[in-house]
């Protein structure tokens, strides 16, 4: 047998699936995300990208659609997306520090009042269970928070559905107030120009996703696929190694790769019934962007810093997802991609220790 054979079996033993049933899956995932968002882009909406993939494979997986995107194909452009949010620092990007103290402070107050208000609304409209409602409340990873909250006590499924259909909500609303109201428009990042120079820095850039990832991944950094190589990516951009960015393109691939992936992971739920947790969902969503809005230009009306900055880095949604905004209406990725990773790093580690306090604290408190 040869080496590649053992290793095609090996995988398809730890997997359960064929390396063709996974193609197919990712393929139509990828045609179906490619369409919607050609038809966003015809129609003239924002973000088309992300928004069509994302709501085309939503569509498509509700329906029955065998849709999937593999976890480590999904990585591979996440770890691509962080070379090019990397690739945004510089030299000038903490000029202004009096931003980055009200960004910090505002993260870590936003956070906290979505997590309560969430929560209370969850326990109180939807009768969820405290487990449930609390990490189906706290905006962190969709992932982290479901495998958190199922190994405490909490219902998976509902978790899992509350984080998905947020970072839904929170995307297109932003997307389209960034549009409509901000007045921004998608801009594309320069294309290196093919010389000597150029060519070392995309192996650089390469090397930041290679060593980045794995090296992350060894320190249990959260958001490894993502932080890693933004890491490196930013290292050799703010020391002026590297001064070129990765392809334009590569932008709108990543965007129908994440809108797909998101889609995709509606597969297997089933609709009837999912009104009312889907509603719960979308209200705390939306009552969550609603928060950072209040705190991003409460704050930039106090402190003078921008407030359309300060929303991106406080919304609701997934990193990558509010990274791709930001980079796509070229709004400070730098600093949105940062403070999205301090709120991930943030409630990665307290999430369970808070709530473990609150049964010690409260052990006879209503479940």
């Amino acid at each position: 047998m040869s080496a590649n054979s053992s290793v095609q079996s090996l995988f398809e033993r730890l997997t359960g699936k064929t390396n063709a049933h996974l193609i197919g899956r990712l393929g139509l995932s990828l045609a179906i995300g490619a369409g919607g968002g050609g038809l966003f882009f015809a129609l003239g909406l924002p973000l088309p990208w992300m928004l069509g993939a994302m709501a085309a494979a939503t569509i498509a997986a509700l329906g029955g659609a065998p849709l999937g995107v593999p976890r480590v194909f999904r990585n591979v452009m996440v770890a691509v997306l962080g070379v090019l949010l990397g690739s945004q620092f510089t030299p000038d990007t903490f000029s202004h520090a009096g931003e980055w103290t009200v960004g910090i402070i505002g993260v870590v107050s936003s956070v906290i009042a979505m997590m309560v208000l969430g929560s209370f609304f969850l326990r109180r409209i939807g009768r969820y269970d405290r487990v449930t409602a609390f990490f189906a409340a706290t905006p962190g990873g969709l992932s982290e928070m479901t495998l958190v909250g199922e190994d405490m006590g909490g219902d998976p499924r509902r978790i899992s559905l509350s984080h998905g259909v947020r970072v839904l909500t929170a995307v297109f609303l932003i997307a389209f107030y960034f549009r409509i109201f901000e007045g921004y428009q998608p801009t594309g990042l320069p294309v290196p120009q093919a010389n000597a120079t150029a060519w070392l820095d995309v192996v650089l850039l390469v090397g930041s996703a290679v060593i980045g990832y794995p090296v992350a991944k060894l320190i249990r950094l959260p958001a490894a696929q993502l932080v890693g190589p933004l890491a490196v990516s930013a290292a050799l951009s703010f020391s002026d190694v590297v001064t070129a960015t990765p392809p334009a393109e590569l932008i709108a691939i990543a965007q129908v790769v994440l809108g797909s992936a998101i889609g995709a992971r509606f597969v297997g739920t089933a609709i009837r019934g999912l009104g009312r947790p889907v509603i719960m969902a979308v209200a705390v969503g939306l009552m969550m962007v609603l928060l950072a809005a209040g705190f991003a230009f409460g704050l930039g009306a106090l402190t003078g810093a921008p407030g359309a900055m300060l929303f991106l880095a406080f919304a609701p949604g997934g990193l990558a997802e509010m990274s791709i905004i930001a980079l796509s209406f070229d709004a400070e990725p730098a600093f949105v991609s940062t403070h999205h990773i301090l709120r991930i790093a943030i409630l990665v580690v307290v999430a369970p220790l808070l709530f473990r306090w609150f049964l010690r604290k409260f052990p006879g408190a209503p479940n």
